[in-house]
């Protein structure tokens, strides 16, 4: 039997969530008679290029700055959630909200939280929609890093931040199941769509029948498509991730460079 690494880590909360992910891993390596390898001691980096990936998923902004070329897209989610659709998503621009603050320019100066640098979500999506605001090439008094987006929004409740853009995905996810994570957090503003986090393969692996398999996975499996909100997976490639790199053109040409 063929084998190969198989791993959804982007989206793992609720725990619902993370569970129906595994139920759809099982099904679609099922259908692909396919062995899962153990991952464990295996970075995201790692596995992302690793000659052995069967699926996993990636941000879009890596893809196009870290991994192009390397790996093969299989395709793209099609999430049924209030800030999702036909495949692109957003970033959800929050604050604490007893902050008196409503509009994006009253924050000019205060203290922003990304997730990483290397994030489209939290750090690209976000430059781009603060570049029109900057001033003298900055916009925050003070940057941290946190992580992860449900770190960020911990932070912003701990008030250890005052702003921050959270994966419109991660953020649906959890007002639905009415999470903790999300009670007194208000959201400023919303950035641009961009293309929804990609899956993808290694570069000799047939990603259509990967993407077949999951979508009959969907099929085969209803209830854990409706944890997912997950309609389809459809097609996609590198081409249509090219406007994320338009956001950061268009942010550096506004005059802000990085956050």
């Amino acid at each position: 039997m063929a084998q190969g690494f198989a791993e959804l880590l982007m989206y793992v909360a609720p725990e619902r969530v993370r569970q129906a992910q595994e139920q759809w891993l099982g099904r679609v390596l099922q259908l692909l008679a396919v062995e899962r390898l153990d991952a464990q001691g295996v970075d995201l980096k790692q596995l992302w290029r690793s000659p052995r990936l069967l699926i996993t998923q990636t941000c879009g902004y890596p893809l196009m700055t870290q991994l192009r070329g390397q790996v093969q897209v299989v395709g793209r989610p099609v999430y049924v959630l209030p800030n999702s659709a036909g495949g692109n998503h957003c970033s959800l621009i929050v604050a604490r909200a007893d902050d008196p603050r409503q509009r994006l320019e009253d924050f000019r100066g205060s203290h922003g939280l990304l997730n990483s640098r290397d994030s489209n979500s939290g750090m690209n999506l976000f430059r781009h929609v603060l570049a029109p605001l900057q001033r003298d090439g900055t916009f925050f008094g003070h940057v941290s890093l946190t992580g992860g987006h449900r770190n960020s929004l911990a932070a912003i409740k701990a008030g250890q931040g005052d702003l921050a853009a959270i994966d419109s995905v991660t953020f649906d996810y959890l007002a639905r199941d009415q999470s903790d994570e999300v009670v007194g957090i208000k959201v400023i503003g919303r950035t641009a769509f961009g293309p929804c986090l990609p899956y993808i393969t290694c570069i000799d692996e047939g990603g259509e029948v990967i993407r077949l398999a999951m979508n009959q996975a969907l099929t085969d499996l209803p209830e854990v498509a409706q944890v997912l909100a997950i309609s389809e997976v459809i097609p996609a490639s590198e081409a249509d991730y090219q406007v994320l790199l338009d956001y950061q053109h268009q942010a550096e040409a506004a005059g802000l460079v990085a956050l």
